[in-house]
């Protein structure tokens, strides 16, 4: 069972990334946290979704405003085998770390 950091990406900007797949077999449970390193607003979007492009019916934040500096966290989140959680940003100083176990 893997535990701990799972996941981390600094996001380019309007580009999907994937920060983290859950293993083929597994349950993964995490916390997702997002952060702005620029002192300038960005809009962020994140999506527990089949593939890299999420659908409208995966998103679990959608162009959420992350003030300049802060910090946007997302607890308890829970995925099946093979979810991706996707992370989507209006500026590259955005970094996104995800942690918890799988299962």
């Amino acid at each position: 069972m893997a535990s701990g950091t799972l996941g981390q990406s600094a996001l380019a900007a309007t580009t999907n990334t994937t920060v983290y797949t859950v293993p083929v077999a597994k349950i993964g449970t995490f916390n997702v946290s997002v952060c702005n390193r620029s002192s300038t607003q960005a809009t962020i979007r994140l999506a527990v979704a089949a593939s890299g492009t999420p659908t409208n019916a995966e998103y679990i934040e959608y162009d959420t405003v992350l003030e300049g500096n802060g910090v946007i966290e997302r607890t308890g989140v829970v995925a099946s085998a093979t979810k991706n959680l996707v992370a989507f940003a209006s500026t590259a100083d955005v970094s996104v770390n995800v942690y918890g176990y799988e299962d």
